[in-house]
């Protein structure tokens, strides 16, 4: 198995393309080993010396390193665990349908249209080109004009996630949905 990986703008994570399926639909995010047990290879990583962050796409793992060790020292311990979970066939995750995404915030069902339209939006323009940087973006909710954000994988804790949050998808957002006035990350 050839194992490639991708910078991603945050420099504390990197993207592992193993060359076949990592999830069917949908994303995965362990911000911690708390939680982990819902996916046999994230606990693998997180059993890894400087493994901190788990996210698992379509096609690809992203994983977080702590700021104070190099990619050197954590790089080949990673490749070697993806190979070595991919060999062994384990479910990637134990429940795919996996939980279903709590709001930010309670929303007004008057809404509905501007939120099936801002949902549309992240789908379709938003979450693919994060995707290929090794994140996601998921939507929290929309009220009084504000639409709020969870950045995963390596769009949490990135140094330009602002700068994407407030210049890319916000602007994007009001362009097509006048009603939004701003964009805010939920944790």
């Amino acid at each position: 198995m050839f194992i490639e990986t991708e910078v991603t703008p945050n420099p504390d994570t990197l993207k592992f393309l193993p060359g076949r399926p990592v999830l069917e639909t949908g994303t995965a995010n362990f911000s911690s080993p708390d939680g982990a047990e819902a996916s046999p290879l994230a606990e693998a990583m997180f059993a890894l010396d400087g493994v901190v962050g788990v996210f698992l796409g379509s096609d690809f793992v992203t994983i977080t390193k702590p700021t104070e060790m190099e990619w050197s020292d954590v790089k080949p311990g990673v490749l070697a665990g993806l190979m070595q979970f991919f060999a062994s066939g384990a479910p990637v995750l134990l429940h795919p349908e996996g939980p279903a995404a709590a709001l930010a915030v309670d929303e007004d069902e008057a809404d509905a249209d501007i939120t099936e339209q801002i949902k549309t939006l992240l789908d379709e323009k938003i979450r693919p080109a994060v995707a290929g940087d090794g994140g996601d973006i998921i939507y929290r909710g929309f009220k009084e004009g504000v639409v709020y954000l969870q950045m995963q994988g390596a769009c949490s804790g990135c140094p330009s996630s602002t700068i994407t949050l407030k210049h890319g998808i916000e602007n994007l957002l009001k362009y097509y949905v006048p009603e939004v006035v701003d964009v805010r990350a939920v944790d």
